[in-house]
């Protein structure tokens, strides 16, 4: 593969209801909701991007919450635990801090040189706060309700939960260009670029585990960088020359995209940084209205009557942002 990704792009899970969801990942987490539309293949549901101040591929966790959504199964053949990165001395205030919101962590435990603490959304879906002992560079989003100094940085890495490592650890090197970094016992460790947190992915071999099964409290895909559309163009040819099965490139607004799975069977995605989620609003106000792709603007009465109502906080939109 003679193209390679820098990093992670963003996670994309299913959820249940989208207020608890936002308070959730706006309150608890402190992270921003950067952009408000729907899901373009379905556009009865939300599709909400939270992330930091201007939403930055590799700082974004995003949703399809149905309200009603069925409970799914945590297995192999998708990613398991989305992790964060938070600042090195500040594992013990989120422990508190979750705590103090009812939320049931872990133990902190330290996993190659990294501290981590695990928990659980409202949904179920399982996420993790890692302390690099390197720091992390990037700014954090500051709402007021997680002091800058503790907040989160932006993605860390995913698990990918697999019955044998084999087949995807191939897809990982080969297809995306990221490099082997080691292994503890059934954890293998892969990075890409430079490596540190948002260029991290561990493969969990769990042979004995149930197959997941996509559904409110899951991952459904997990997407990688690529940094423009002529990149993302050759790297699709050179996965269809590899025998890969590869959708075309999709417009997804803010992104152009790609989809395939890797012989695990979790489905991947190839992101483009470019254009971002500031062309159809301002910085200071990402999120606060629904916004629709032009194909489906002319039915937004239509999508707006379906879709549930949902109140964000005004942190949301600081005018210091």
């Amino acid at each position: 593969m003679s193209i390679s990704t820098s990093g992670l792009h963003h996670v994309t899970a299913i959820g249940g209801d989208p207020q608890r969801n936002a308070d959730f990942y706006l309150r608890t987490l402190g992270l921003r909701l950067v952009k408000t539309t729907v899901n373009f293949d379905d556009p009865g549901t939300y599709h909400l991007y939270y992330g930091d101040r201007s939403g930055k591929p590799g700082t974004l966790m995003t949703f399809f919450p149905w309200k009603d959504a069925p409970s799914g199964r945590h297995g192999t053949g998708q990613a398991t635990t989305t992790s964060f990165s938070v600042p090195e001395a500040s594992i013990g205030w989120w422990k508190q801090h979750l705590e103090d919101a009812g939320v049931e962590t872990s133990r902190v435990t330290n996993r190659d040189a990294e501290d981590v603490l695990t928990f659980r959304d409202p949904d179920g879906l399982e996420l993790a706060l890692v302390a690099h002992p390197q720091g992390d560079p990037r700014e954090p989003w500051d709402n007021g309700h997680v002091p800058a100094e503790h907040a989160v940085r932006g993605l860390h890495s995913v698990t990918l939960s697999v019955n044998r490592e084999e087949a995807t650890a191939g897809m990982l090197t080969e297809g995306l260009g990221l490099g082997f970094a080691n292994q503890d016992r059934n954890r293998f460790r892969f990075t890409a670029g430079e490596g540190g947190p948002g260029a991290l992915v561990d493969v969990l071999v769990t042979p004995d585990a149930p197959s997941g099964l996509v559904a409110a409290g899951t991952v459904h895909h997990v997407a990688w960088r690529a940094p423009d559309e002529p990149t993302q163009a050759a790297w699709r040819e050179e996965l269809v020359d590899r025998g890969v099965q590869v959708t075309s490139i999709l417009d997804r607004q803010y992104f152009r995209s790609i989809y395939f799975r890797e012989p695990g069977g979790t489905l991947l995605e190839v992101a483009t940084d470019e254009p971002g989620f500031g062309i159809d609003e301002p910085l200071l106000e990402l999120g606060r209205a629904l916004k629709l792709p032009p194909w489906l603007e002319p039915n937004r009465e239509q999508i707006q009557a379906m879709l549930p109502k949902l109140e964000l906080p005004d942190e949301n939109n600081l005018e210091r942002a």
